[in-house]
């Protein structure tokens, strides 16, 4: 059953597959790009199934090419599901660029590296993983087209009223954290514009899943009577596929000096409506502590809607596919977002 038809998201398998349904201009870009493509930072929360779409989106378009995704892999049976589902992968520390040297040529390359949670009391990892790893990848593969992870919280917090940042907006970032992912697309951008690398930065604000996401922490403390603070009243949020399918496009965009991309859903979402939202869906009361500020760390995704077309998958029928998965005691990460932090410390 396709993402539009489905009404309840069975169990993991089930998301996964949702997750990596590619979209038709996924299939379109991928069948015209020519080469393979290797995912760096497969191992994270989104990496698995962006390369599955990677590997479904080639083989519908009918062309040959090998996805390959790195990874230091310490997720046990995850370079396994990899493989199942046509995948290579590489165990690679990518701070080494020994390793680094050794990976295979790919004319395509996503890049989703990067270090947030622990960040705080580990800032010297932090700046390697974020700023450092991208000199290391630029000079490896310096003739391929690049797509980079990036974050919408190098902007800093934005104005609600003014409907989130958009890409010329001037970068304020708060917190280390923020200021190592402004010296991560630094690089990046240095790199482009001395080596003449093709590439394509996306600030992404926030995707989400059943077992992830500023929705499911919502969802979560409803459920289990918790109060939610207001403090950081408003947010984005995109459905990961829909993030998948545009990093994977965004490869089509790449240009020197980087093209900047924000990717997010068109709605700034109120974190006090849709917990009211998911307590009625819930069958469960809301409990809030403090009020709205007036900015948050919100993004304004019109130009990617435009080129990429909007999510596949709206914010109602999101929450009600995560309402029903909390009522079933459905998996999750267990990794919060902390999506009302202001300070910039996660």
């Amino acid at each position: 059953m396709s993402i539009t038809g489905t009404i309840a998201i069975r169990d993991e398998e089930h998301l996964d597959d949702l997750l990596s349904e590619p979209s038709p201009q996924a299939v379109e870009v991928l069948g015209r790009l020519q080469g393979d493509l290797v995912v760096l930072g497969v191992g994270g929360k989104m990496g698995p199934t962006l390369a599955r779409m990677a590997r479904r989106a080639s083989d519908q378009a009918g062309g040959r090419r090998r996805v390959i995704g790195v990874a230091r892999f310490s997720q046990r049976g995850l370079e396994e599901k990899l493989n199942y589902h046509g995948i290579e992968t590489i165990r690679c520390d990518l701070l080494d660029p020994a390793q680094v040297a050794r990976l295979p040529d790919a004319p395509l390359v996503v890049a989703m590296t990067g270090m947030k949670f622990g960040s705080t009391g580990n800032e010297a990892f932090t700046w390697a993983m974020n700023s450092h790893v991208p000199s290391i990848v630029c000079r490896r593969y310096a003739r391929s087209r690049i797509a980079a992870f990036s974050t919408g919280n190098v902007y800093g917090m934005s104005p609600v009223k003014l409907g989130g940042a958009c890409e010329g907006d001037v970068l304020q970032p708060t917190g280390e954290y923020s200021q190592s992912c402004l010296g991560r697309e630094r690089m990046y951008e240095y790199f482009s514009r001395t080596l003449k690398v093709p590439m394509t930065l996306l600030r992404l604000n926030y995707a989400t899943e059943m077992r992830y996401g500023v929705l499911v922490d919502v969802a979560r403390r409803v459920w289990a009577g918790e109060i939610i603070d207001l403090s950081m009243g408003s947010f984005n949020a995109i459905w990961q596929g829909d993030a998948n399918a545009m990093a994977l496009c965004a490869l089509d965009h790449a240009s020197s000096p980087p093209l900047v991309l924000n990717l997010a859903g068109p709605e700034t979402l109120s974190v006090r409506r849709v917990a009211e939202e998911f307590a009625r869906l819930l069958d469960r009361e809301a409990k809030f502590q403090g009020s709205e500020a007036d900015d948050a760390y919100i993004s304004n995704a019109q130009t990617s809607h435009r080129l990429f077309g909007y999510p596949r998958v709206p914010v109602q029928q999101l929450m009600h596919w995560i309402a029903d998965w909390v009522r079933r005691g459905g998996a999750s990460l267990d990794k919060p977002t902390h999506f009302e932090v202001r300070d910039g410390k996660y």
